[in-house]
């Protein structure tokens, strides 16, 4: 089943509405629900419930894309980006000189906090981040949370997916590196942009779709102007889901609505690109540039690159104390 979240274009901008999404290709129709029916309450209720509730919006006329504007599926309580790829993680660290994954990588899922905040629709414009001579993509899938869990096993964590989306984790490499030479970060080389959507697909539909360790295994590829440019299978990912959630949530809550991202997958990024060749190639993205990403079975996000659309304050060196270091 795909949960949609939109409005219609005459709406207001903080009108929210759930719809159910049927047809393939661009051929798609948004059936909405009745007002009020909440996606994170769907993704939660009970599969009968759940069925019967999208059997009656099946049976009202559907809106076609022209109709709807399709929003984030979830605003995120919280966002957490794990680094799941072998391969990306590899590509990245050559570029840092290293000679590949470092033997830490192989003994936990490590994740970033992320700017729930920052979220943007699947088809909105993205802008392009301040300060920034790099701007880049993440090509990534993430899980949407339904239920509150603390202390799982990954067994008792799958109750607790509701459904996967698309995920582009927009980034400012340049930025970002000068910030995680401190040891911190990254901020503001990340918080400025996160796509997530276009729907949410519930975890029962995608059941078929595993390993034989039980991780999804679905394809994943990233167009720039229409070029592919990466691809990779969410097969290749060092952990499932599954058991994502299980670390997050050992001695802390994982909460219903938050987002858990697998990591840019091999292929995914441009920075990974350029570790491996040592060159700005292809290009880091400009504006004007159309980012299209597509999971199978999940659907595709596509979103243009525009101009900063508001002036930001100049960053503050720091005022120097001139503190006597002790011997």
């Amino acid at each position: 089943m795909r949960l949609a979240a939109f409005r219609r274009p005459h709406e207001a901008a903080g009108t929210r509405r759930t719809g159910l999404v049927l047809g393939d290709g661009a051929a798609w129709f948004v059936h909405p629900f009745p007002d009020g029916v909440d996606l994170l309450e769907l993704l939660a209720a009970e599969p009968g419930e759940r069925e019967a509730l999208a059997d009656a919006a099946a049976r009202e006329d559907g809106l076609p894309p022209a109709e709807v504007v399709l929003l984030p599926p979830v605003y995120p309580v919280a966002m957490r980006d794990f680094l799941t790829f072998e391969a990306h993680v590899d590509g990245m660290e050559r570029g840092h000189g290293n000679p590949g994954p470092p033997p830490e990588w192989y003994d936990a899922p490590v994740f970033l906090f992320m700017a729930p905040h920052a979220v943007t629709g699947p088809f909105d414009p993205v802008e392009m981040a301040p300060d920034t001579e790099r701007f880049d993509f993440e090509l990534e899938l993430a899980a949407v949370v339904c239920r509150d869990v603390r202390n799982v096993t990954p067994t008792e964590a799958r109750a607790a997916i509701g459904g996967y989306v698309v995920m582009n984790d927009w980034s400012a490499r340049d930025v970002q590196g000068r910030e995680m030479r401190l040891k911190l970060g990254p901020s503001k080389g990340k918080d400025f942009a996160t796509t997530i959507g276009p729907w949410v697909v519930t975890a029962d539909e995608l059941d078929g779709c595993r390993d034989a360790d039980g991780v999804l295994d679905l394809a994943m590829s990233v167009r720039v102007n229409g070029v592919e440019v990466g691809q990779d299978r969410s097969g290749h990912m060092g952990w499932s889901f599954e058991q994502l959630v299980s670390h997050a949530s050992r001695a802390s809550w994982v909460k219903a609505g938050e987002v858990l991202a697998s990591g840019t997958c091999s292929g995914g990024s441009l920075a990974e690109a350029w570790g491996r060749s040592g060159t700005l190639s292809p290009r880091p993205l400009q504006v004007g540039d159309v980012v299209e990403m597509t999971i199978e079975r999940l659907g595709t996000i596509r979103n243009e690159v525009v101009p900063t659309g508001a002036t930001v304050a100049p960053v503050a060196p720091a005022r120097s104390t001139r503190l006597e270091v002790p011997a």
